[in-house]
């Protein structure tokens, strides 16, 4: 394979039709031009694969060629409970991949299988004949990240990891989101805040949990387990039951909802029992994306496809340093204030119609 010819300023300006100067003021930050421009330009720069001097030093400094004359194949393995997050995180690795000219695929496991038919599968199908493999959160059954994880090829972990596991993992911050979730609504004065979402499921869901726990202590507010909605949803319709009860007993009047698919749940039973988002009941959201079915929500942004775009740097590293330790690294995201909170009310009891 011939070697990538280097992308220049001049061809960046060619491509977008731009003076050279334009799309060097753009990529060094400077002033003179609208925002939706310098995206663009900044874009087109890392789809065409443009390095700066300083970022050709950093690929170095960790052994990887900016130009890499040999083009390597990913996988992004799931199943059907990732299926909501990968499209984000395959536009994450997708963009810093295409800049090097590598290409990721994704590969769906199957869930019908028993534990002892999963390393031949992955033979059967060529996972051990990748050049590295991204493991996406929500694997289930959970005997499929072990087999994994067994895999003697680069590997990360697209979640957090469970203890012991030599692996390198990227993931979105959802211990800070909920701090920020909690700090937030303690700033408008609401102090009888309900967290809803599941803390089974999975390792990241536990961790919302703990860390609604740790913001509410640290703001000297305690926490009874029993007023909140964290058990497991066995049966879909009687947890909704259960949560419009709990609702109605706790009379919060602030809901953090930390779990994506629950949200809607959550909005609907505030207009079944009458309670004005935000007049009455304030409500953050931990969406993957804003839905078109929700106002405009408050809610901690979840950087998926950043983590895609960090991951991938992660894997070329670990591919260029095979004997260094693994790290773990999070992704921190803004806060995005929407339409769904509002001052406490401090009569917000009385003006609440059931």
């Amino acid at each position: 394979m011939p070697t990538r010819k280097a992308v220049t300023l001049k061809t960046i300006a060619k491509e977008l039709g731009l003076t050279v100067q334009t799309v060097s003021k753009a990529l060094k930050g400077k002033h003179g031009m609208s925002e939706s421009t310098r995206q663009l330009i900044v874009h087109t720069a890392e789809k065409l694969g443009y390095y700066t001097m300083d970022q050709i030093r950093s690929l170095r400094l960790d052994h990887i060629a900016p130009y890499p004359n040999e083009r390597l194949r990913f996988l992004l393995v799931q199943t059907a409970e990732s299926v909501a997050y990968n499209r984000l995180l395959l536009q994450g690795l997708q963009n810093r991949f295409f800049s090097f000219g590598h290409r990721i695929e994704l590969l769906m496991l199957p869930q019908n299988i028993r534990e002892e038919r999963m390393a031949e599968w992955l033979e059967e199908h060529g996972v051990i004949y990748a050049d590295g493999v991204f493991i996406a959160p929500s694997i289930v059954p959970k005997a499929w990240e072990a087999a994994l994880f067994k895999l003697q090829i680069p590997r990360i972990l697209l979640s957090f990891p469970p203890p012991g596991v030599k692996i390198d993992s990227v993931i979105w911050d959802v211990y800070e989101a909920t701090f920020q979730s909690v700090a937030y609504l303690r700033g408008l004065g609401h102090e009888r805040i309900l967290y809803v979402g599941d803390i089974q499921v999975q390792r990241g869901f536990i961790l919302r949990w703990q860390a609604f726990c740790h913001a509410m202590n640290s703001e000297g507010i305690a926490i009874d387990p029993t007023e909140h909605s964290i058990g497991l949803r066995t049966d879909l319709a009687q947890w909704r039951i259960g949560l419009k009860a709990q609702m109605e007993r706790y009379r919060p009047s602030a809901i953090i909802c930390g779990i994506d698919h629950e949200v809607q749940t959550v909005y609907e039973l505030c207009q079944e029992l009458e309670w004005r988002v935000p007049e009455d009941i304030s409500l953050v959201g931990f969406l993957n994306e804003q839905s078109d079915s929700l106002p405009l929500l408050t809610r901690p942004h979840l950087p998926i496809s950043e983590t895609g775009y960090r991951a991938a740097d992660r894997m070329l590293w670990r591919i260029a340093n095979p004997t260094l330790p693994f790290e773990h690294i999070r992704i921190q995201g803004d806060f995005d204030e929407g339409s769904t909170t509002s001052v406490a009310s401090t009569n917000r009891a009385s003006s609440i119609t059931r």
